[in-house]
C-alpha cells in the first residue's frame, strides 16, 4: 500500500504517471465488467460503449462544445445514469440470449455506439472529437497535474473494490452467482433471473460511466478512436 501511495514520486516522469493513471482507469473498467462477466456469467463484448457514453457525457456538459462548463461532481450523476439506462435498454431485449449469441449482440452494440458517435457530426463533432474539455475540479481543488489525477483514480479504484466486495456478499451478489452456476436451478428457486441480469448490466454500465467521466477530464479530449472494439477486448482480457 505504501509503495502504491508513493508511486508518483518513485516514477518521477509525468509520462509514467499518466500511464499509471490510465492503468487505474482500466482497473476500474475491469472491475465493472467483472460484475457482468465474473459474477453473473454474461459474456459482454461491447462494454466499451458504456465507457464512451460516460466520457461523452462529461465532454458535452464540461467543454466549449455546447458552451456548458458544469463542475465534475454535477456531471457525475448523469455519467452514472446515462450508461445505466443504455445498459437496461440493451439488456431488456437481449438478455434472453445466452453464450455466443449474447456476445455477438453486445459486440454489435459496442460498434453501433462508436459508429453513431463517429457519424453524428452535429452533436459529437464526429471523428474530430471534442477538445478543450474542462479538467476535473472538486470543491475548488483543481486536478492540474498527473500526480493529482493519480490519487483521484487511486481513491476511485479503492472505492470500487469496497463497493463490489460488499455487493458480492449481498443477497444480489449471491443471486448473480447462482445464475452464473446454473440459471435453470436459480429460476427453480424462485429468482427473477431476467431482472437480476438487468441489474448486473446496469451496475456494470454505471461503473464504466464513472471511468469514462474520469478519462474525459484527465485527457481533456475524447474521440471515437478511444472506444474501439479492441478496448473491450483488452478489458475482457484483464478479467
Amino acid at each position: 500500500g505504501a509503495v502504491v501511495i508513493a508511486l508518483p514520486f518513485l516514477l518521477g516522469s509525468n509520462y509514467l504517471i499518466r500511464v499509471a493513471v490510465m492503468a487505474g482507469i482500466y482497473i476500474m473498467l475491469s472491475l465493472g465488467l467483472n460484475i457482468v462477466v465474473g459474477y453473473c456469467g454474461l459474456l459482454d463484448l461491447g462494454y466499451v460503449a458504456f465507457y464512451a457514453v460516460g466520457a461523452y457525457t462529461y465532454a458535452f456538459f464540461a467543454s466549449p462544445h455546447f458552451g456548458l462548463h458544469w463542475p465534475w461532481l454535477a456531471v457525475l450523476p448523469f455519467a452514472i445514469i446515462f450508461p445505466a439506462m443504455f445498459g437496461v435498454a440493451l439488456g431488456t431485449p437481449v438478455l434472453r440470449l445466452k453464450g455466443d449469441y449474447l456476445a455477438i449482440v453486445t459486440l454489435g452494440f459496442g460498434e453501433i455506439i462508436r459508429i453513431f458517435i463517429n457519424n453524428l457530426d452535429n452533436v459529437t463533432n464526429g471523428p474530430k472529437g471534442i477538445a478543450n474539455i474542462d479538467p476535473i475540479s472538486l470543491f475548488g481543488f483543481h486536478f492540474s497535474t498527473p500526480t493529482r489525477y493519480f490519487y483521484l483514480v487511486l481513491f476511485s479504484v479503492v472505492l470500487f473494490v469496497i463497493i463490489i466486495g460488499r455487493l458480492s456478499n449481498s443477497r444480489v451478489g449471491r443471486a448473480w452467482a447462482a445464475i452464473r452456476e446454473d440459471e435453470d436451478a436459480a429460476k427453480a428457486m424462485g429468482l427473477n433471473t431476467h431482472s437480476l441480469k438487468l441489474r448486473a448490466f446496469a451496475m456494470g454500465a454505471s461503473f464504466a460511466g464513472i471511468a469514462g467521466c474520469l478519462f474525459a477530464g484527465f485527457q481533456t479530449f475524447v474521440s471515437p478512436e478511444s472506444f474501439t472494439f479492441g478496448e473491450s477486448v483488452i478489458i475482457f482480457c484483464m478479467i
